[in-house]
């Protein structure tokens, strides 16, 4: 009923006691904290939080126009419905390095187990559109720096990504690699890995935990668990997956409503309202009900 039965300290650890295994830990992005629930009850790893995700949701193209305050409210929503640890892309820490202390922060007040950082220029782009560029190592150095200095609990996993194999080649993928864990980072998101051998590079030239981005319509390919567990990733998102799938369905639910005046057609697809009632813990909130309007002396004057 209501929020998370554990505390942010504890989805923190148990997602670093995760990493620690080896497995490779599967984190569907969740389009609202609803769908987080539903990713934790299908039985995944952790839930992820996309800023790509989150500027659609508001209407907006993903090209840095959102805000820290967008994104930690956004955060903060899904964290608390899941006991699952939830990850959120920060994009570029939404400035400076000062900027991006103070993203830390608020997105640790947000109850997020971890996040990442990425070294593109102010304001972003989508990782997988043409046009990107980067800021120089120094400056994504100290954007990693800040985010390690400002967090207050250790446990807080500081992710780094870097965009620079779309601009600049492989090679300069993994020296930014490398310099990025020297900084401090926890773990490294290469973006838009070409093919499995190159993700395979990253992971043999870290030794921290390496996460692979499997998103629809990218300039990566779509490949399976088990692959990107050989190649060495240890984690795998799919940040816009859910969402995408969600308003598939709606458009072809309104379409049919158009042209046959009616949803009925569209019903066998749909989640059934026991299904909803379940996700939301109806029976839970009448069970926590029942028991106060029960309790002995509820309502009742002092004597």
């Amino acid at each position: 009923m209501l929020y998370s039965t554990l505390t942010a300290h504890a989805k923190r650890t148990a997602l670093r006691e995760r990493l620690a295994t080896g497995d490779l830990l599967r984190f569907p992005g969740a389009f609202n904290p609803l769908s987080a629930r539903l990713i934790e009850d299908k039985g995944f790893d952790g839930v992820y939080v996309s800023g790509a995700v989150v500027a659609a949701d508001l209407g907006l193209p993903d090209i840095g126009l959102t805000t820290l305050s967008e994104v930690a409210t956004r955060a903060a929503q899904v964290a608390r419905m899941t006991d699952l640890p939830t990850l959120v892309d920060a994009d570029t820490g939404f400035g400076e390095p000062m900027n991006v202390a103070r993203t830390v922060q608020a997105l640790e007040d947000a109850g997020v187990a971890g996040l990442h950082i990425e070294d593109q220029v102010n304001p972003k782009r989508c990782g997988h559109l043409d046009g990107k560029a980067v800021v120089d190592l120094g400056t994504a150095v100290q954007r990693i720096r800040a985010a390690v200095d400002a967090r207050r609990d250790p446990d807080l996993l500081i992710m780094a990504r870097t965009d620079v194999r779309g601009i600049d080649g492989l090679d300069a993928a993994v020296d930014r690699a490398r310099a990025l864990v020297d900084a401090g980072a926890d773990a490294v998101f290469p973006e838009a890995m070409a093919d499995l051998a190159e993700l395979e590079a990253v992971c043999r030239a870290v030794d921290v935990p390496v996460l692979a981005n499997m998103t629809e319509f990218g300039k990566s390919e779509l490949f399976t668990a088990r692959q990107l567990a050989d190649a060495g990733a240890r984690i795998v998102i799919h940040p816009v997956s859910l969402l995408r799938v969600a308003m598939g369905a709606a458009e072809r639910a309104l379409d049919s409503l158009d042209a046959e005046g009616s949803l009925v057609s569209q019903v066998p697809g749909m989640q059934t309202r026991a299904r909803l009632y379940e996700l939301l813990d109806y029976a839970g909130y009448a069970r926590f009900d029942s028991s106060v309007f029960t309790s002995t002396g509820y309502g009742d004057s002092p004597a």
